[in-house]
């Protein structure tokens, strides 16, 4: 029973950690789909507006104002159109922050065929 009461706060802060890292890696994979949705979106359609708002539609659980587009377009049509996306995601866990950074920058970029110029 001691043994289990000493090892029962440590184990508790490596868990926690292992979760928030579970976090971290899902903000990855929603950020990687949000530039895919994005490069889709400006690849049929000339209007930066309106690929923000399907970068940031693709991503619904990140902080929309924590989240920067940038779109770089090829002048013809047929060239290559990149979204990149960046966000900064919190450590949510107070405990689980010594053991990792208080934020972790993350990036995503997708690129596809412009179909129109």
């Amino acid at each position: 029973m001691v043994e289990f009461a000493l090892l029962l706060p440590i184990l508790f802060v490596v868990l926690l950690a292992a979760v928030q890292v579970g976090v971290i890696a899902r903000d990855e994979l929603l950020l990687t789909q949000a530039a895919r949705a994005g490069a889709r979106a400006a690849a049929v359609t000339l209007e930066d507006a309106a690929v923000v708002d399907a970068t940031v539609g693709a991503a619904p659980s990140l902080a929309p104002t924590a989240l920067a587009v940038e779109i770089v377009r090829s002048p013809e049509a047929g060239g290559p159109v990149t979204v990149s996306v960046s966000y900064e995601a919190a450590v949510a866990g107070p405990l689980a922050g010594w053991l990792l950074p208080g934020s972790v920058h993350l990036d995503a970029t997708a690129t596809m065929r412009q179909e129109t110029s």
